[in-house]
């Protein structure tokens, strides 16, 4: 398919896994899905211009069907349609493990997750982690010592987070590792952008290995992500008393393998995810999110089926049952309702009110 109408299609708003998936067997095309979308549709104009940026940078762009993507994160049922990789995609043929951490962190800590990233690298091991300050460039920092690293950022390519790590993003990409983004070129780095970020150092990784993390953490979320997801959860115990460890010590009591070496790691590493999640974490509260405007109330058809929907998800041969609409009625409102930000469409041919 053209990348250039692959691109349009992620980019557009409302368009998410499940609606891309839809769109695409209904149409045919990403060029006939963008031909439906009509004005709604991310503008050409805009496609080109990120698309000639990326080239400039050196950047690829890797799409969720698309050859170079990274296997293991496309089994994520959320995993990004479309990611920006700068670097050197070899990276992705090397186990990944993530190690994450407080942005706080304490020296110890610090140098704990640089000398155990070097160690995994020394052993042929892609550390994975998010460019973040503290731990996450303890890693970065301790693996390109002997091998290479993955960064995933919240913003764009081309707007490093925090700024005192762009020579370290820079580093990444020169020296055979990789920098990754979901984001258009030109993202500011938002609250709401680094929960999604969390996700991709998740999906890339065998292991997640947890250093230093308080009780209410983005870490945590990236940890639960994990877990979720099948990956062995590794978790470095901290002194109680210190606030920052309160979380990692409580993935442990969970049930997180107690890490102080390599060794720890690599003698539990699975060669592929679980196919269930390994335990169950509480939910963590994301990131505030900026206000969202309500969009504007259904009318005929559409109200009714908004009205039989509500938070519980229910199966749509269930609401078509109920609405006594044709399936294919059914399935042009459930269409338009989601791109209108009022529904969502769930894994198993469900739907929920957003």
């Amino acid at each position: 398919m053209d990348a250039l109408a692959r691109l349009r299609l992620a980019r557009t708003e409302g368009v998410g896994h499940v609606m891309h998936r839809r769109l695409l067997a209904r149409h045919g095309s990403a060029e006939a899905a963008l031909e439906a979308l009509g004005p709604r549709a991310w503008p050409r104009d805009a496609a080109l211009r990120e698309m000639d940026g990326l080239a400039a940078m050196g950047a690829h762009l890797l799409f969720l069907d698309g050859e170079d993507y990274p296997p293991l994160l496309a089994l994520l049922e959320d995993a990004p349609l479309v990611l920006a990789a700068l670097g050197d995609l070899a990276a992705f043929a090397r186990r990944g493990v993530a190690v994450v951490g407080a942005r706080n962190a304490s020296g110890t800590g610090r140098r704990f997750a640089e000398d155990l990233a070097d160690s995994l690298a020394v052993r042929d091991v892609c550390v994975v982690s998010g460019l973040a300050r503290g731990i996450d460039t303890a890693a970065h920092t301790g693996a390109l010592r002997s091998g290479v690293t993955i960064a995933a950022v919240a913003g764009g390519l081309d707007r490093p987070y925090p700024r005192e790590n762009a020579v370290l993003q820079d580093r990444i990409a020169e020296e055979g590792g990789l920098v990754l983004s979901e984001a258009p070129l030109g993202t500011a780095p938002l609250a709401r952008h680094f929960p999604r970020r969390n996700r991709i150092v998740a999906g890339l990784s065998l292991g997640v290995v947890i250093i230093e993390a308080a009780l209410q953490s983005g870490t945590l979320i990236t940890a639960r992500l994990a877990a979720e997801a099948g990956r062995e959860l590794f978790a470095v115990p901290g002194h109680p008393l210190d606030p920052r460890s309160r979380g990692s010590n409580d993935l442990i009591r969970r049930g997180a393998r107690l890490t102080e070496t390599v060794e720890d790691i690599l003698l539990h590493l699975p060669a592929a995810p679980a196919e269930m999640p390994l335990f169950r974490m509480p939910e963590l509260a994301d990131l505030p999110e900026e206000p969202v405007h309500e969009p504007p109330p259904a009318s005929g058809a559409a109200a009714q089926v908004v009205e039989m929907i509500g938070p519980t998800p229910i199966a749509v041969d269930e609401l078509g049952r109920r609405c006594q609409l044709s399936a294919a009625m059914l399935s042009a409102l459930l269409l338009e309702l989601e791109l209108s930000g009022r529904i969502e469409t769930l894994p198993g041919n469900r739907v929920a009110l957003a």
